[in-house]
């Protein structure tokens, strides 16, 4: 078992990194046509854009909110007055709205993709695939929150600082195992999860994320005059 999890969280990250970095570049190289979301809203309008909105928001949601809370170092939360048991509120209430809305999200486009025909015969086996796992990792994670919960109403908050201290090992190229070695496994089984994301990414429709249109928020205005019918 010791060998499994320090392969898991110690080896396992750097794989999944390295296929999504590398995978994402091929495919970009040799796919192109493939480079796309691969929308099925003509397909079917039906319950999209309520289920589109609540995934993407709390998709976004949830990366923003892991990328600031477990890469931030602990010196700096402390040094601008947040303390450890307000920073692990704050990620239980986030975590909370952030992780339901991704799952509601994604639980109602996984089924549209099984169950509407015409989506369904448009859809390849990873794209259901992917929905189905991103909303697996978003209930794995709201299953941490009652443990979190409890930490928190018992002033503990030293396992939020061992994931955040890992994470950062992870990043800084010397991985600690040992430091999730105790944590409570729907931790563990959450973190998996969220590392096999990254795996899974280039071989879905996620890679449409590299190509965001942030220039779009910033674009001139259009002027639109419709036509007089005389």
């Amino acid at each position: 078992m010791e060998f499994l999890h320090n392969f898991i969280f110690g080896v396992y990250p750097y794989i999944a990194t390295t296929v999504f970095l590398l995978g994402s570049w091929i495919r970009f190289d040799h796919e192109q046509y493939t480079w796309k979301s691969d929308s099925s809203q003509l397909l079917s309008k039906a319950g999209m854009r309520f289920a589109s909105n609540f995934f993407h928001f709390g998709i976004l949601g949830l990366f923003l909110g892991h990328l600031a809370g477990l890469l931030t170092p602990h010196a700096l939360f402390l040094a601008v007055g947040v303390s450890d048991l307000t920073h692990q509120w704050i990620a239980i209430a986030a975590g909370t709205v952030f992780g339901g809305a991704c799952l509601l999200g994604a639980a109602v486009l996984w089924l549209r993709r099984m169950f509407n025909e015409r989506v369904r015969a448009a859809s390849r086996w990873m794209d259901i695939n992917i929905l189905g796992w991103l909303a697996l990792t978003a209930a794995a994670g709201l299953f941490t929150i009652p443990t979190s919960i409890h930490h928190a109403n018992a002033g503990d908050a030293a396992t939020m600082i061992l994931l955040a201290d890992w994470v950062q090992s992870i990043l800084y190229l010397h991985p600690e195992p040992a430091l999730v070695a105790a944590v409570s496994p729907v931790y563990k089984f959450h973190m998996f999860l969220g590392m096999s994301v990254f795996l899974f990414f280039p071989f879905t429709r996620l890679v449409h994320i590299w190509s965001a249109p942030f220039a779009y928020l910033g674009r001139a205005y259009q002027i639109v005059r419709a036509k007089r019918v005389v």
